[in-house]
């Protein structure tokens, strides 16, 4: 009769429950896996046989069947190690056969016995949940990123020959506390204080973080762009609990979790040599990307226009859908990647066209090739463009400091709340969000307002997508200032934001 354990297969963000059926019978000593196993998996024999004889337990002489059902669904991962090491105990009457039925299991294991971290706890961990499990066997380092799910038992072990001794009642290992989900104390190098002048810029950035808009700062070399972009983290809204739970299970899958809960939005700033799979996710084993890494945060692309245009023209799909599907011969996957975007570019290849001090050596010819790289799809994504002119060295340090970080974030945090109430209703979070019928449900335009935008939209000859990214923006500037409708001033400013300043 075959031992079963549950586990589960990670396929993106999306869990599959696995029945690890091990069975031992007469014949020459072997290990045989089926059920579509990976390298990785196949290679499990060679790590549990060692783990048993570390630990004194004896090692099967016949003939080893592993089943991982369905058969349909790719295994892949050392997570395998622990469920097949705990069915052949119970083979062997090593373990009780009932004390792994209402438990599911994962864990590498090493060659001593040691049962090392795994990526993707946090799903499996719900996927047990979901499956009325009562416990949740885990890597002791995956304790905490598990315990983030509530309802549910989660053991953390460091070491086989301390889980069978838990299984068998010879000592007890308490569940791991469940992980509680609290705002943090926010801590950041930058501050907008520290940024002299550019006004303008900070608005932007400030209407940016509040409403999760697209922003392209052009300049020249020196002005500010970094600088002006590594402060936008120390103004973003505070993360949702669901929010930070998606946040958490892509970084998770992706092995970069090191504690529970994520509690900052993500900053990601990928070199522009970053390569299109980088940026988009995919490889061998389909891991997210950059901008899936950057979900409900910031994607910073400095020296925009550096980057291969085929790498930008792939951020068009995700910047409209808010996720990305990677198709492979492994498969397909889709992970979320509702991002703001945030670029930073000179104005040509010298840097300074647009600068009053210095000469531009470039042509026209030059120029024009250089802001080509961004298409015109691809700027049409973009919601808010502002221009970085460079401060002269002499008024640094008679510029006034401006507000704080700590100042701009509450005006922001409490338009984000604003929206968040606005749309409880909604799996919307924000108003970049809003698509075009969510816009005429949920924005109340002023008829001046709606005028002025007509007007604008026929000279400017506005797409569709512009015409709905204005009105998004107009939406933030009137949730900044808590009026309970689009004003004429907050169109007109809304109108500036959206000229382009690289054409």
């Amino acid at each position: 009769m075959s031992t079963t354990i549950r586990s589960a297969a990670i396929n993106g963000l999306h869990v599959d429950s696995v029945f690890v059926e091990v069975d031992i019978h007469f014949g020459l000593k072997a290990f045989h896996i089926v059920g579509l196993p990976g390298r990785s998996v196949r290679e499990s024999s060679g790590r549990i046989e060692s783990a048993f004889k570390q630990c004194k337990f004896d090692y099967p002489r016949y003939r080893i069947l592993v089943n991982l059902a369905p058969a349909h669904l790719q295994k892949t991962g050392t997570l395998y190690d622990l469920p097949m090491a705990l069915g052949l105990l119970i083979e062997q009457g090593i373990l009780p056969q009932d004390c792994c039925k209402h438990l599911l299991a994962f864990g590498e294991l090493g060659l001593d016995g040691t049962i090392r971290k795994v990526n993707g706890a946090l799903l499996m961990a719900k996927l047990a949940h979901s499956l009325g499990m009562k416990h949740v066997i885990v890597p002791a380092k995956n304790a905490k990123e598990a315990a983030c799910i509530d309802g549910i038992d989660v053991i953390g072990v460091s070491h086989l020959n301390s889980l069978v001794a838990h299984l068998v009642g010879m000592q007890t290992i308490e569940p791991q506390p469940s992980t509680t989900f609290t705002v943090s104390s926010r801590t950041h190098t930058f501050d907008l204080s520290q940024i002299r002048g550019h006004a303008h810029a900070k608005r932007a950035l400030e209407i940016a973080a509040a409403g999760g808009h697209n922003v392209l700062m052009s300049g020249p070399p020196g002005s500010g762009k970094t600088l002006l972009a590594r402060s936008l983290a120390t103004i973003l809204p505070t993360l949702t609990k669901q929010e930070s739970l998606e946040v958490t299970a892509i970084h998770s899958v992706a092995g970069r979790l090191k504690y529970g809960y994520v509690k900052e939005r993500p900053f990601r700033a990928p070199h522009h040599t970053a390569s299109g799979i980088a940026l988009i996710g995919g490889g061998s084993n389909l891991r997210p990307g950059e901008i899936s890494l950057a979900h409900r945060g910031v994607l910073f692309l400095d020296e925009i226009a550096e980057f291969p245009s085929h790498v930008l023209e792939d951020l068009r799909q995700p910047l409209e859908e808010g996720t990305v599907t990677i198709s492979r011969v492994a498969g397909t996957v889709e992970y979320p990647a509702r991002f703001t975007l945030v670029g930073a570019m000179n104005p040509c290849p010298c840097g300074y066209s647009t600068d009053s001090s210095k000469p531009c050596i470039c042509s026209p010819v030059n120029i024009a090739r250089y802001q080509r790289k961004l298409s015109g799809p691809f700027l049409d994504r973009i919601d808010v463009f502002t221009h970085v002119p460079r401060i002269d060295v002499k008024d640094v340090a008679s510029a006034h400091a401006g507000e704080s970080s700590n100042v701009v974030q509450a005006r922001v945090q409490d338009a984000r709340n604003i929206q968040e109430r606005r749309y409880s209703a909604t799996q919307l979070i924000c108003n970049a969000d809003l698509s075009l019928s969510a816009i005429k449900r949920y924005c109340t335009v002023d008829d001046d307002a709606d005028a002025m935008l007509q007007t604008a939209a026929s000279a400017l000859k506005l797409s569709t997508r512009a015409y709905i990214r204005t009105i998004r923006i107009a939406q933030t500037i009137a949730d900044l200032a808590k009026f309970s409708s689009v004003t004429k001033g907050c169109m007109a400013e809304a109108l500036q934001l959206r000229e382009p300043n690289v054409r």
